[in-house]
């Protein structure tokens, strides 16, 4: 804990801003805050005192603050992953401080591999399954984050579901609904293992959200989930997944999901 009042400490100096909502963007999303946001302040994650770093090259690390569609947002351009040697809760230290900063809504976004929908289509995330990586709560629970025994009944904010339809519709964006499965990663996942995450109900598969959606419940954020299908996963298809491809993939949509998040901020804000 002392850490993170350390961060915020940091942040509260170097901002001077209130926002209510943050959006985490994913992969192959990092340019929608330099093409869509209004930017007043931002600062690299490895200036921020005990800040985790990105290691992977398409996460540029920065902490932004300024205005989507004229609401105070922040933007996590990029984030960190349980496979790149942390453990969950350091992966979700920037959701913690984003609560700490007093943010009450959180928009995540990600790439995912598509078990039951295509590549390049968006899907709304309804509720996930976290598979092979440990919770974020683990340890010592803080009561001003939340209670030891947290509720994840309704994990994907029902009203802001319901935002982000109309978004898309008035923008002419299909946008699928599904169940989003949370793997521990670096590796892709086997055709086995894609058949049993099928018969578990998932609809599509990565290797991010699922920690940070529990942290922020936790912390009793309202949470939006968007996964931005980038590939088949393993088996659906007899084609090798590569990182590249999946960048490229969602970099194709990239405006799509910049129009998208201008609508739905604007509603939630």
């Amino acid at each position: 804990m002392q850490k993170l009042l350390q961060s915020l400490e940091f942040l509260k100096q170097k901002l001077d801003f209130d926002a209510k909502t943050a959006i985490v963007l994913g992969s192959g999303l990092n340019d929608i805050a330099d093409k869509y946001f209004d930017k007043k302040a931002e600062i690299n994650y490895k200036d921020i005192p005990n800040f985790p770093i990105p290691t992977v090259s398409d996460h540029k690390g920065k902490l932004i603050a300024g205005y989507l569609n004229s609401v105070p947002c922040y933007i996590l351009q990029g984030r960190v992953h349980y496979y790149e040697g942390n453990t969950s809760l350091q992966a979700v230290i920037p959701i913690r401080l984003m609560h700490m900063l007093g943010v009450k809504n959180l928009i995540l976004t990600n790439a995912s591999g598509g078990i039951s929908f295509l590549p390049g289509e968006i899907m709304l995330i309804r509720d996930h399954i976290l598979f092979n990586v440990p919770s974020p709560l683990l340890g010592e629970n803080y009561q001003n984050f939340g209670t030891r025994f947290p509720d994840m009944t309704y994990m994907y904010d029902a009203e802001f579901r319901e935002i982000a339809k109309n978004a898309a519709l008035s923008q002419n964006i299909q946008l699928k609904e599904g169940v989003y499965l949370q793997c521990s990663g670096p590796q892709f996942e086997t055709p086995a293992e894609i058949k049993m995450f099928k018969l578990w109900g998932a609809d599509a598969v990565g290797m991010s959200t699922a920690i940070e959606t529990i942290a922020a419940r936790h912390c009793n954020m309202k949470v939006l989930g968007l996964s931005f299908i980038a590939n088949f996963a393993a088996g659906i298809s007899k084609d090798i997944i590569t990182s590249g491809d999946v960048n490229k993939t969602v970099g194709n949509i990239l405006d799509k999901a910049g129009i998208m998040l201008k609508q739905i901020v604007k509603a939630i804000g």
